[in-house]
């Protein structure tokens, strides 16, 4: 049985957006994030050993909720299925995706970062979605218009967020969530700095007001 993604959702208040370059660094990345108190893990398919990243991290991290990101198309998002992925994101909405994804029972969270888009879910009765790119996109002042003709909806605002705005989103009534990547920065992953990101992802983990 899917693990419904409100729950997700509000397991933690930052979703982590790991883009795995080296294989070898995704299981001790796994492991420093949850330990720092972020369960939910959304690896982006933008590298090669994504996939097979999925796969590792749901072996050897049994705490973390393993999500896959950047899910463009159908055969993505039944490659990560395959991988292991517990839940899907996307950067925009198709209806393809979308009914594959409902087909398949997983839970999505389908990227809008409109009123127009966010209805079009509405009508698949979706009502859990990413609010992408978010601060390109209006940021906080458009997620608060868009909570008054469509309170219904929560989000996982995405793009652009960081530890100096993150907990001005998550004070919003509609926001569930954040996704983003700074507490797992390309520097210190590079430098398997598990300690510091630990320490980063605890952080992140207190924000939720």
């Amino acid at each position: 049985m899917a693990i419904a993604i409100k729950d997700i959702m509000e397991t933690s208040p930052v979703v982590p957006v790991m883009v795995i370059e080296n294989l070898e660094d995704a299981v001790p990345l796994a492991k420093a994030l949850v330990e720092g108190g972020l369960k939910v893990l959304e690896i982006t398919l933008r590298t090669a050993p994504a996939l097979e990243a999925i796969a590792a991290i749901k072996e050897s991290v049994p705490d973390a909720i393993v999500g896959a990101g950047t899910i463009i198309n159908v055969e993505t998002l039944q490659a990560s299925l395959d991988a292991g992925a517990e839940f899907i994101v996307t950067p925009g909405s198709t209806p393809a995706i979308i009914d594959a994804a409902q087909k398949a029972g997983v839970s999505i969270l389908p990227g809008v970062n409109s009123p127009s888009e966010a209805m079009v879910l509405l009508e698949k009765g979706i009502t859990a979605m990413k609010f992408f790119p978010a601060e390109a996109a209006g940021g906080i002042p458009m997620l608060k218009s868009i909570a008054g003709p469509l309170p219904q909806i929560s989000f996982c605002p995405t793009g652009g967020i960081g530890p100096k705005n993150a907990k001005d989103y998550l004070a919003l009534p509609n926001v569930a969530c954040v996704g983003g990547s700074w507490m797992a920065p390309t520097d210190l992953v590079k430098a398997k700095n598990w300690v510091e990101i630990k320490r980063l992802a605890a952080e992140a983990a207190a924000l939720k007001p």
